[in-house]
């Protein structure tokens, strides 16, 4: 297989939106697969757009998800600078080429004509296209244009607009006419490229041979093409992605649909193989039923034949069920011990004071029932302190309804489970499940009834682990005190 070297190139202008992560994990899939090469660029022409730190939150996210790089910011490699803003000189060299093959030009037009241009196409009902309003300055000689050529005069291709054909890897064979291509702007007035024109230069100088990228430039293929042949370069292999979508299916997933950048998952406790997996098989399957993926399960089975061309649907319940998935396996594979430092910024407040050992203990009962490391926060408060107390929860619940005892004999039940709770010499899993084993038998209630009255005496939680678990974690003077509290609670309230 022909090692593929490819890259994940960026702007940094914001939060890194989970459909750019995507874009992140295909080609690190498929340079891995080959044994080629992935290299980290930053797009950062458009100045107008940089967001302060938007740079390291990108490395940041690539680090978080195990996507290591080749080449690039930090790394270096024999290709840089990585960062476009740094390749100025580089583009100019490029752009003048262009124009010493008389296929581009400075074009001194203002924006006040341009869209005046716009303005008469629109009145007549034609597309509009640059080329058609192509300036005298186009026809001068390349040797006149580059003696006079100053930075803050843009430089535009010269296109040779005829019928296009292409194959892309997901898309298949495609082509497109004459009308679509158009003179593009090379280099702006700041001196700086367009996307258009700079990622043509970049890819080749760094030897990349496959180019992967959302669908939405499909459009602009055709123009890209013309700048390969007019390079006289190869092209690299085209891998178009198609859209994340909304929810509903209608329409390209945007935060205004619930979606959230990869940083707020990362803050809400998704963990990083989770998104990692839940991202790459949102839009790619390998034919069989297998869900839950490592990272090196998808290098071995990744495939560009496998991405479907058709738009995937964003469905966070998925992706929380998979998270769920991960905590349990992560948890079974590297212990409690180990799987703790993934825990430490998510437990409750009122934790602080408890020490690791201890929420070890919690955290190896409760762990098959978390979604996100942040449902810690919800789900183990009355381990770490004494929960709101609510008697109306205790006489609303449906099973405790269902024996129709009155409060007085619920807490006469009560009485019983504490003599007998309060007997006991050894408190663990082991003595706590023979005993409420025994409790059934004595009280003659089903497990749904007697175990929930005592579940909810010690919690308040609308759910919980294992009883046993439970009230072994908590410990003996613990769970007795809040036990008594409400057998207490409910005899007062019949006063």
């Amino acid at each position: 297989m022909k090692k593929i070297i490819t890259r994940f190139a960026p702007s940094p202008t914001g939060y890194i939106h989970i459909g750019n992560v995507r874009s992140a994990i295909y080609p690190y899939l498929a340079a891995r697969q080959s044994g080629g090469r992935y290299i980290l660029r930053i797009e950062d022409t458009d100045q107008a757009r940089f967001v302060e730190g938007a740079t390291e939150l990108i490395e940041d996210t690539l680090k978080w998800l195990g996507l290591e790089w080749d080449e690039g910011p930090e790394v270096g490699g024999k290709n840089g600078p990585y960062f476009q803003s740094e390749r100025k000189a580089i583009y100019q060299e490029w752009a003048k080429k262009l124009i010493e093959k008389g296929r581009a030009y400075a074009d001194p037009t203002d924006s006040e004509t341009i869209q005046r241009y716009r303005d008469e196409d629109s009145a007549k009902k034609i597309p509009y296209l640059y080329r058609n309003h192509r300036p005298k300055e186009a026809e001068k000689s390349p040797e006149e244009i580059l003696k006079t050529w100053q930075e803050g005069t843009p430089i535009r291709f010269k296109a040779d607009p005829k019928p296009r054909k292409w194959h892309d890897e997901v898309m298949g064979d495609l082509h497109a006419g004459p009308e679509v291509q158009d003179d593009i702007i090379l280099i702006k007035k700041d001196g700086l490229p367009t996307y258009n024109f700079a990622h043509i230069v970049d890819d080749f100088l760094m030897n990349i041979n496959m180019v992967a990228r959302g669908v939405e430039y499909l459009s602009s293929t055709p123009n890209y093409l013309a700048l390969y042949e007019a390079f006289g370069i190869d092209r690299p292999l085209l891998v178009s992605l198609p859209h994340i979508l909304a929810p509903q299916g209608n329409k390209k997933l945007g935060k205004r649909d619930g979606a959230k950048s990869a940083t707020e998952y990362r803050k809400d406790g998704v963990l990083p193989e989770a998104m990692l997996n839940y991202l790459a098989c949102l839009g790619w399957n390998d034919g069989t039923e297998q869900e839950i993926y490592t990272k090196e399960e998808l290098i071995k089975h990744f495939s560009l034949d496998h991405i479907q061309n058709s738009g995937a649907r964003y469905d966070e319940v998925k992706l929380l069920w998979m998270n769920g998935q991960w905590i349990r396996r992560l948890m079974e594979e590297e212990g409690a011990d180990k799987f703790y430092v993934r825990t430490l910024d998510f437990w409750p407040k009122s934790a602080e004071p408890f020490d690791d050992a201890y929420k070890k203990q919690v955290l190896s009962i409760i762990y098959d029932r978390l979604k996100t490391l942040s449902d810690l926060r919800a789900m183990t408060g009355y381990f770490f302190e004494d929960p709101i107390f609510d008697i109306e929860q205790i006489l609303g619940n449906k099973f405790i309804k269902k024996t129709g005892l009155s409060e007085k004999e619920l807490a006469s039940l009560l009485e019983t489970v504490t003599e007998k709770l309060g007997s006991l010499d050894s408190w663990n899993e082991e003595t706590l499940k023979a005993t409420l084993n025994e409790l059934l038998e004595q009280t003659g209630r089903k497990p749904a009834e007697l175990f929930s009255l005592i579940r909810i005496s010690v919690s308040f939680a609308p759910f919980s682990p294992a009883l046993d678990l439970t009230l072994n974690v908590l410990g003996k003077n613990v769970a007795m005190a809040r036990l008594n509290k409400v057998k207490e609670a409910l005899l007062l309230d019949q006063q």
